[in-house]
């Protein structure tokens, strides 16, 4: 048996500014990190080593404790405290080590295949720099929120609902949140639904994996516009679907398409109001066509409505789901434009006949979302301070539109055209002459500009070169700074 050396420690110096318990936990951690206390050996008792380093007993207890609790020590009955013969930074090590080399022999994992060749474009999402958030793309006018208010609303649902903690809910979701739903897009989206067809959900993201879990198998068929929504896209593919692409023209997704090369699809995904990220709409008679199609061949359609608060000078366009007189759409809208990216609740309208199999399929998700932002939710919509921030900040992204329009149009002119819309919180830019959209990405990149490249979200290399510019998350002058910034820059090429 190893046994500490009793003279060591009347010779640990304990460090100034810390309590004595603290203190002593340091010294002695470091001292078997350094292998001055090895593996195996044997500390004094508490008593015998208060007296050897004057200190109060207590103080050593508590250091002790402590790294009994972090494993550096181990005790044995009717024997002692000893060091432990592998301690928590080896382990840590040791983790390192395994997690290494199961990164350097991924093949060998028995995973979802289709999981895995997403992968590489995962990497390559993940692997830019996430910090730049100056043009971002998909980001609301998060300086206009309430934050203040919102706290309130938070305190007040957790003064008010602490007794409900704890006991069951509704996997679709806090009941008065949903029936404040359902009249709010009633109202404002002409959508043809009951509280009993609202789903609460963590984010469109969810939505759509959500349709895919309760609709889809392996070998299915999605359509899908081109470019769309990579979020989409990917999700299908993780479920091993195959997506086929949709081009758009001036009345928007090319429904007649689909009817003639694509009868096999399950189900058509479609932004109908703000298609993304190009931002067309879908005409009314393409829209007639699609419902009745599906109608008559038992489709499926996702309706994403991400987008619909955010029109400058004209009324929102009525949705699809709206127009469905025979429930074969599936409709999803979000609150985190509108609000902030990180507030993660969204919505789904399911046909009647669904409402099981989505409830379902959002229990074995993750049971239910998060209960005090519901009850929040449902009081900053039932007091009017929803309905107030929407006009205040459509009022500001139109000005931030105007402003990013005007300042591309004179600082940019000679490498960008601008994509007109009047909708959205991004805007489309195309490239010319022999700018390429990673020259110019990498230009933006030099000064701190986070755009992206439209073929993100493409499948196919057929389209035009063009970048995304999101706007509403800065002031009119932030944005002719930076625009100003990179025109600088260009020019000293």
């Amino acid at each position: 048996m190893k046994t500490a050396s009793s003279a060591y420690f009347p010779h640990l110096i304990l460090p100034k500014g810390q309590q004595i318990k603290e203190g002593l936990y340091c010294v002695l951690r470091d001292a078997i990190l350094a292998g001055h206390l090895p593996s195996g050996a044997k500390l004094p008792s508490s008593r015998a080593l208060a007296e050897m380093m004057s200190i109060s007993r207590n103080s050593v207890l508590a250091a002790l404790e402590r790294l009994l609790d972090e494993g550096y020590l181990v005790t044995k009955p009717s024997s002692g405290t000893y060091v432990a013969d592998v301690i928590p930074d080896q382990l840590i090590q040791i983790q390192n080590d395994i997690h290494h080399a199961v990164h350097q022999s991924m093949q060998t994992l028995n995973i979802n295949p289709h999981i895995g060749s997403l992968l590489p474009h995962w990497h390559k999402q993940n692997l830019s720099n996430q910090e730049k958030k100056i043009f971002h793309v998909g980001v609301g006018c998060v300086d206009l929120f309430p934050h203040q208010l919102w706290g309130k609303l938070l305190g007040r649902a957790w003064r008010q609902s602490y007794y409900q903690l704890g006991q069951f809910h509704d996997p679709r979701g806090y009941l008065p949140l949903r029936q404040t739903i359902c009249q709010y897009v009633q109202s404002t989206r002409g959508l043809n639904c009951t509280e009993q067809q609202i789903l609460i959900v963590n984010g469109t993201q969810q939505a759509i994996h959500l349709a895919a879990y309760a609709l889809l198998e392996p070998r299915d068929q999605v359509c899908l516009d081109e470019p769309g929504y990579d979020a989409a896209l990917n999700i299908f593919r993780s479920f091993g679907v195959t997506v086929q692409p949709i081009e758009s023209d001036n009345e928007g997704m090319k429904i007649p398409d689909i009817i003639q090369h694509y009868a096999d699809s399950k189900l058509i995904y479609t932004a109908p109001s703000h298609q993304f990220p190009l931002g067309g709409t879908l005409s009314l008679a393409r829209r007639l066509a699609l419902l009745d199609w599906a109608t008559q061949q038992q489709k499926w359609i996702f309706e994403d409505d991400y987008n619909s608060e955010f029109r400058y000078g004209t009324h929102p366009i009525q949705a699809l789901q709206g127009l469905d007189q025979q429930q074969r759409v599936i409709y999803s809208g979000t609150f985190s434009k509108m609000m902030f990216p990180e507030f993660r609740l969204g919505f789904m309208v399911v046909p009647e006949a669904l409402i099981d199999v989505f409830s379902l399929a959002k229990y074995y998700t993750d049971t239910r979302s998060s209960y005090l932002e519901q009850v929040a939710l449902a009081t900053f919509i039932q007091e009017g301070h929803y309905a107030r921030h929407v006009r205040k900040v459509r009022k500001a992204c139109y000005e931030r539109l105007k402003a990013l329009i005007s300042a591309i149009e004179y600082f940019l002119s000679d490498v960008l055209t601008v994509e007109p819309t009047d909708s959205g919180i991004h805007l489309v830019c195309w490239l010319k002459g022999n700018w390429t959209e990673k020259n110019f990405i990498d230009e933006c990149t030099k000064v701190g500009l986070s755009v992206q490249p439209l073929s993100r979200y493409c499948q196919s290399s057929s389209q035009k070169a063009a970048v995304l510019i999101g706007y509403a998350a800065h002031s009119v002058n932030e944005i002719k700074e930076n625009i100003e910034r990179l025109a600088n820059s260009i020019k000293r090429i």
